[in-house]
């Protein structure tokens, strides 16, 4: 097989493995917030902007896996 073929492979894997990680991520992210949010509803402002801050980041991050998997690929 090609050498080109298996960087193509692990490019795909890699980004399959980026885009399951962040939304597991943000999954348990929405879960520990909606929780909280249920504790102590006078708090619900506070922790949606931190849980969106946070969901912002995770998909920087997995967007920035998607792009060095690209990257890789193509050398």
């Amino acid at each position: 097989m090609d050498p080109k073929a298996f960087a193509y492979l692990a490019a795909g894997l890699g980004a399959a493995v980026a885009v399951v990680g962040a939304g597991v991520g943000i999954g348990k992210l929405a879960t520990g917030a909606l929780e909280a949010m249920g504790r102590q509803p006078e708090m619900s402002g506070g922790i949606r902007t931190t849980m969106i801050i946070a969901a912002a980041l995770i998909e920087g991050l997995a967007l920035f896996a998607l792009v060095i998997c690209i990257i890789l690929s193509g050398k």
